[in-house]
């Protein structure tokens, strides 16, 4: 019987094109994740004070500053690699963005990985994902200014 469904599942996805697969499978995997979400949160420990600094929040507020720090730097680079600003290759300043960076989203990752509970209980949640994802663009533009400084050289 699953055999059967999981089959006729099958043939009907197959036709219908990959961007629609794709799509489907990124709706499916929100809707599951947003499931999990609610039945986590019945466990969430109860909210602090919003300004009450937790030693996540501390975590969370330093990896989101090293990885601000390594966006601006690593947008500085890019600047200075493109010829805008100063007469440099800006290949030190992409390399500090380099490792700034991906300190700020592996540190934030963690912390959005150890939190226990959801936004507002204290756990640095919202700090952690604002690390990755500025963390994230800090990698992104220290690349990008290492990748124009090393062909600006040549």
């Amino acid at each position: 019987m699953i055999k059967r469904v999981l089959r006729s599942a099958i043939d009907e996805v197959a036709q219908y094109s990959s961007v629609t697969c794709v799509l489907a499978t990124a709706a499916m995997v929100l809707g599951v994740g947003i499931a999990a979400q609610a039945a986590q949160v019945a466990d969430q420990p109860l909210a602090v004070n919003p300004y009450t600094l937790t030693p996540e929040r501390i975590t969370a507020s330093t990896a989101a500053l090293v990885a601000l720090v390594g966006a601006v730097i690593g947008g500085l680079a890019v600047a200075r690699s493109a010829g805008r600003i100063g007469a440099g290759t800006g290949r030190r300043g992409a390399i500090v963005a380099l490792v700034m960076g991906p300190t700020g989203l592996v540190i934030g990752g963690l912390v959005v990985a150890t939190a226990d509970g959801g936004l507002g209980t204290g756990q640095g949640l919202a700090g952690g994902i604002v690390a990755m994802i500025v963390g994230l663009i800090g990698t992104a533009l220290g690349g990008l200014a290492l990748s124009r400084s090393s062909r600006r050289i040549a």
